[in-house]
């Protein structure tokens, strides 16, 4: 990991009427330098962090020179949610998360960009609760970005999402092993019953353990080893939080207000973020914004078909990221 560069907010306004005294906000910046080319703003999903490319980047596939988003062309940005601990500082945990919202964080990264002196989005894209994040960027400043793309998301958490919230909130708050057994259940929101009885079709070791058992306990064992307690608690309490409409109004007002162009991505199997969801927006937005796109990743795969099916995203957003109507973005 290359060393973060940091933004200090202070006296920061939650959604909730409290004020937080100082939050440090650390990103990451590749590509060209800033004011030197169009800017693309990548948000993380729930696990994730700033190094969406090179060493340990969890993109390299879709972000880097010669690829999809180009480093050649554009300068990517990509923010860590406060409190994610991937700054590896302790004193830098949030244990109040029940005070904060995606769109706390949403303004929290616009005020990162401010800081920078971007004034104006190319793109602007992340997955899962990224892509959350997202959206609410997108209302906040409609006249920002060219080009939203929300990816195996949604613009609310629905009444599916929060029932799956709250059961990981009681896990993170009553297992022994909070991380370890929210993880697991995870796995399985974001994996289909497709995806994992073809690959491991009841396969036992020796011992009498299923290799699926295995698979579940490794990743509840990985997570613990590089992701604190209070950043579960906290990213797993934002996707609640998720919904544009609230004290705005209804959704093609909202929604309409939006001079970007919307590309919404689904996965078709994805159990968490529905795809059947997001076709209804799409359909309901019709009218309401002249450019709304939608876009479906086909995959036995479900929600994680994001970071598995990259030849077919790459094939969707090819048409946005060669573009040659980009816009100067980038203000020094």
């Amino acid at each position: 990991m290359k060393k973060l560069a940091k933004i200090e907010l202070h006296q920061f306004l939650l959604e909730n009427g409290k004020t937080t005294p100082f939050l440090p906000l650390y990103f990451e910046t590749f590509g060209q330098i800033l004011g030197a080319a169009p800017v693309v703003v990548v948000n993380h999903a729930l696990t994730g962090n700033s190094t969406v490319t090179g060493e340990k980047g969890w993109w390299n596939e879709l972000i880097g020179y010669g690829k999809l988003i180009d480093l050649d062309t554009y300068t990517v940005i990509a923010f860590n949610i406060p409190g994610n601990g991937y700054d590896g500082i302790l004193g830098n945990l949030i244990s109040n998360y029940h005070d904060y919202t995606v769109r706390d964080i949403a303004r929290m990264f616009w005020q990162g960009l401010q800081e920078v002196k971007v004034e104006q989005i190319f793109a602007l894209i992340g997955g899962s609760l990224g892509g959350a994040i997202a959206w609410e960027m997108a209302v906040l400043q409609p006249h920002a970005v060219q080009h939203l793309i929300p990816i195996a998301t949604d613009w609310k958490a629905t009444d599916w999402v929060l029932a799956n919230v709250q059961v990981q909130e009681q896990i993170l708050n009553n297992s022994v092993q909070p991380i370890e057994d929210a993880r697991q259940h995870a796995m399985l929101l974001y994996r289909t019953p497709q995806s994992i009885n073809a690959r491991f079709n009841r396969q036992q070791f020796p011992n009498g353990e299923f290799a699926v058992e295995n698979w579940l306990t490794y990743h509840g064992v990985q997570l613990k080893n590089r992701f604190r307690l209070s950043a579960y608690k906290l990213m797993n309490h934002l996707l609640k939080t998720n919904d544009i409409t609230r004290n705005r109004g209804s959704l093609e007002e909202v929604v309409a207000s939006i001079e970007a162009t919307i590309h919404i991505v689904s996965v078709d199997t994805d159990l968490f973020f529905t795809a059947r969801e997001n076709r209804k927006t799409v359909m309901e937005l019709a009218s309401a914004h002249p450019e709304i796109y939608y876009h479906e990743i086909q995959s036995i795969h479900g929600h994680d078909a994001f970071l598995i099916e990259f030849e077919q995203l790459i094939t969707l957003l090819k048409p946005v990221f060669t573009t040659q109507n980009q816009r100067n973005y980038a203000n020094a």
